[in-house]
């Protein structure tokens, strides 16, 4: 379908794509944002690979879910600000009422559903996803030998242990260095942090209440401080909702806020749906509904700031070449995280066959990732049903 189709058209077109992945979409937002590459560049054609490319490392500048806000970026380029909300929304909203009905069924069993098999068979097929769309945005982004360099550098750098913004940053002034060295354009180095602008858009301190008082507004402003500061994995969100809602207020015991984060890792779409389940814990459906507005509504509000930037910053000489560091430095993270996702995935030798065949099946046959993932999990089951994964 071309941009000239009826906007009515692509905004239906954005609503199937981001419904279908936020109910498909297991493994992380290196996962997720794979399985649109495949969606939008491979199989519809609506960005390049460049362009994609631009798109992910603008979303790894600024806080909140990336994969969360890669679809609001799509949405956006494709059908305008209605786009924007309508891919964001589409992508969001199955995974939200997941957890939301896990929550529901947290509190009347008071334990989690079994996962085991799903989740073995799905994870050696994420990774298969994940290593295809590396492979082809790495064509893209490494268009040169001190480019590769770079990237390889980040990913040491982040392997052991140093952050992932410092890592993006770093990759970003280097590439620029480079580039102000060998084209003396050192006038053109002005007004290169475009990008960071949009972070003073947003009431950073909203969610700082001192009261330790539980209320459905305390709640949401809590949530809304969260989705505006939080950068990197669920891990990052871990250690922040720990600090709050457990140590410091008391609103939710340890095991409650694992139980949260394990749902928001095992179901599909944004890992950040974590918060759906622990503001049903807390305040039933209403609670579920603000805690997910207030943590995602900044990552609407970003993405909308920072999309027209994008453009002026790749025709910028020295911005570009920045972007260009972020984006092989942003394709170095996805590699550190593949890297763990494959050790955690490939667990005896089912794993790995389920890997060769879903590889098999994408470069060969360019089979869909839905019909990949529902497959791996049905094998999973199986499996797990006879015992063999024991």
């Amino acid at each position: 379908m071309t941009e000239t189709s009826p906007k009515s058209t692509r905004l239906r077109e954005l609503a199937s794509i981001f419904l279908k992945l936020g109910v498909i979409a297991f493994g992380g937002p290196a996962a997720h944002i794979a399985m649109m590459e495949e969606e939008i560049v491979r199989r519809r054609q609506w960005l390049s690979h460049a362009e994609f490319l631009d798109l992910l490392g603008a979303t790894n500048l600024i806080p909140g879910p990336n994969s969360t806000e890669m679809a609001i970026h799509i949405g956006r380029r494709r059908a305008g600000w209605a786009g924007l909300l309508v891919a964001g929304t589409s992508f969001i909203l199955p995974a939200a009422i997941i957890v939301a009905f896990l929550a529901w069924v947290y509190l009347r069993v008071g334990s989690l559903p079994q996962v085991q098999g799903v989740l073995y068979g799905i994870k050696p097929v994420i990774v298969a996803i994940v290593i295809q769309a590396l492979w082809g945005l790495t064509k893209t982004a490494v268009q040169n030998l001190s480019l590769a360099l770079v990237g390889i550098l980040a990913a040491m750098l982040n392997a052991v242990g140093v952050h992932e913004l410092l890592v993006l940053f770093g990759a970003a002034l280097l590439v620029a260095t480079g580039k102000l060295i060998v084209t003396k354009s050192w006038t053109k180095a002005a007004g290169i942090p475009l990008l960071l602008a949009q972070t003073a858009a947003l009431p950073l301190a909203a969610g700082t209440a001192a009261t330790t008082t539980f209320s459905l507004s305390a709640l949401f402003l809590f949530f809304l401080k969260a989705g505006s500061v939080l950068f990197g994995s669920g891990y990052v969100l871990l250690a922040f909702l720990r600090a709050d809602l457990v140590e410091r207020w008391g609103w939710l015991s340890e095991q409650q806020l694992l139980d949260a984060i394990a749902v928001g890792q095992f179901t599909p779409g944004p890992v950040f749906t974590t918060a759906t389940f622990i503001g049903w814990i807390l305040g039933g459906w209403q609670g579920a509904v603000l805690a997910t507005i207030g943590i995602f509504l900044p990552a609407f509000i970003f993405v909308a700031v920072s999309s027209p930037i994008i453009p002026k910053l790749r025709r910028s000489v020295i911005a570009g070449a920045m972007l260009d560091g972020i984006n092989v430095a942003s394709l170095a993270l996805m590699a550190v995280v593949t890297a763990q996702l494959t050790g955690a995935a490939l667990v005896d030798w089912f794993t790995v066959v389920l890997l060769l065949v879903a590889a098999f099946l994408l470069l060969k046959w360019r089979v869909n990732s839905a019909w990949l993932v529902l497959g791996g999990a049905l094998v999973g089951l199986f499996i797990n049903a006879l015992g063999w994964n024991s």
